[in-house]
């Protein structure tokens, strides 16, 4: 069909992510993004918030560990539904295409009491972009999904200012309607409901997203984390010194090919938790890499 501004004949920049109305565009929410870029407000500070009290609603769950506390997290995580307003991801790709969202509300908190309990109890795994490091099944798509149903209400309150500034949205018979949505409320740690007004593209809501909170792929990947994070640690673990003193680190390409640092989130878990006892938060270190190498500008980031 035609990109926003096309539909709508907006000209000049816009402060939203210009995707194509009718399709699923090969972007997703990345909440690393909105946590650095931290734009525009007061949006990006209430998405970030949203984002951080969840994660605190479910691991506080865990602190619990009583049967209803577990109950409750587990129930938190499976209350998502197909975002498809933003039009952003791939369908296939998303909820639906993993059997819908109470499945991978499960994976997640299975992973989250199973797996990487530890790293949850120790408080290194506490943010909404940690989940796609180390829980199978959880990459971009998933983490778009999650991150755009808990933030929901900065997204709605934005698109309705673009609504406001932009006369176009309701120009030319185009159509705006009153929707009432699920939302996170981050007083309560808990989900509402809420009603918003939104723009209408062939009989579906439209919402809005500003731009640099969406890439084409995530600053915190299980993949990037483990090429980066895992394979330096253990690269400095095993090293010995050479003839003159300095440290000789076996090449990445060859620590792949050893069969107990397959390229996989148990590899990377297990090293993230070895560099535990030896006192080095691998995950806050990757931080501090991928946050050091965030482009403002462009939203992208280097490898």
């Amino acid at each position: 069909m035609a990109n926003i501004t096309i539909h709508y004949g907006i000209t000049g920049p816009v402060p939203f992510i210009d995707v194509d109305v009718a399709a699923d565009n090969r972007l997703y929410v990345d909440p690393r993004a909105i946590r650095l870029r931290r734009s525009p407000q007061p949006f990006a500070d209430e998405a970030v918030r949203c984002s951080d009290t969840f994660l605190t609603a479910i691991t506080d769950c865990i602190f619990d560990g009583s049967s209803s506390a577990l109950r409750r997290g587990e129930d938190l995580l499976c209350h998502f539904i197909e975002p498809w307003e933003t039009r952003l991801g791939m369908a296939a790709e998303g909820f639906g295409g993993h059997g819908g969202a109470a499945v991978v509300g499960g994976w997640i908190w299975a992973t989250l009491t199973g797996d990487v309990e530890a790293l949850v109890r120790l408080g290194i795994l506490h943010q909404l972009e940690d989940l796609p490091v180390f829980v199978d099944g959880v990459d971009k798509d998933i983490t778009s999904d999650v991150a755009t149903r808990i933030m929901f209400e900065p997204l709605a309150r934005f698109t309705e200012q673009m609504l406001a500034t932009y006369p176009e949205f309701t120009s030319d018979g185009h159509e705006v309607r009153t929707f009432r949505k699920q939302v996170w409320n981050p007083a309560t740690y808990g989900w509402d409901e809420k009603d918003f007004t939104l723009p209408v593209v062939d009989g579906k809501e439209l919402l809005l997203v500003p731009t640099g909170w969406a890439r084409s792929t995530l600053l915190m990947s299980a993949g990037r984390y483990y090429e980066t994070s895992v394979l330096s640690f253990v690269q400095m673990e095993q090293a010995v010194l050479g003839r003159n003193g300095k440290p000789l680190r076996t090449p990445k390409r060859l620590l792949k090919k050893r069969p107990d640092l397959v390229r996989g989130r148990r590899t990377s878990l297990e090293v993230t938790l070895r560099a535990i006892r030896n006192r080095d938060d691998l995950l806050a270190m990757f931080k501090r890499f991928v946050d050091e190498r965030y482009d403002d500008g462009l939203g992208e980031a280097a490898a």
